[in-house]
């Protein structure tokens, strides 16, 4: 297991903030073009591996998640966001809440359970396809959880992490149409259940830099 530091960026105005993480990430991706991991862009390239920088809309509060590298970016900028402009609408910033800790991450020697906050996108194209010609919902949750293992071995490579062993992991999701940049989208909400740490609000699956499947730990009772 190793410890990642995770910065998390809130902020709260003086009326309900109404957007989404889509348009949150295009605020900072405009305001700080200077910033590749703000928009995963370097030189219009555009640079595949897991975002650094993550944006949310928790409970109608844009989240922003930076992580290592991600983190110390979110360090310099976060008191510039006096004012964010979420589609045609600008909101004055009227609180910002910042949170530094480092959490652990990695494979672990007991099961934990997660929620996703957000819709959790688990199939590509080619997946999609494969999930609505199975013959069962027995066949559809194991590729499920084969998805599920393949993200979280993805995301760990490129955090520097070798994972040592073997992810075990159960699923209880449903399906969820979604849109994204104009098109639907299968989705799942629920929970999991995996040998894995991860820190609360990183995203996994696709589509994680706005705001897809960011899970958060159920705590056991008595914690």
């Amino acid at each position: 297991m190793m410890d990642l530091e995770v910065f998390t960026l809130t902020l709260s105005s003086d009326r309900p903030i109404e957007g989404t993480a889509s348009q949150l990430r295009g605020f900072f991706a405009t305001k700080f073009t200077e910033y590749t991991l703000l928009h995963q862009h370097d030189a219009g390239t555009l640079v595949y591996r897991y975002p650094l920088v993550q944006y949310k809309v928790i409970e109608g509060t844009p989240t922003v998640i930076g992580i290592n590298e991600g983190s110390d970016v979110l360090k310099e900028i976060f008191h510039a966001a006096r004012s964010i402009r979420l589609g045609d609408r600008e909101f004055r910033i009227t609180e910002t809440g910042i949170d530094l800790r480092r959490v652990p991450f990695g494979l672990s020697d007991w099961i934990s359970s997660y929620d996703f906050v957000t819709p959790w996108l688990a199939l590509n194209q080619e997946n999609y396809f494969r999930y609505y010609g199975m013959k069962n919902d027995a066949e559809r949750r194991d590729l499920l959880r084969k998805t599920l293992i393949g993200n979280l071995i993805s995301m760990s490579k490129s955090l520097t992490y070798e994972v040592p062993g073997q992810i075990k992991c159960d699923v209880e999701v449903l399906p969820r149409k979604r849109r994204l940049k104009n098109v639907n989208l299968m989705a799942f909400s629920g929970r999991f259940h995996v040998n894995f740490q991860i820190p609360d609000l990183l995203g996994i699956g696709k589509s994680v830099s706005r705001g897809f499947g960011a899970v958060r730990q159920i705590q056991p009772r008595g914690r």
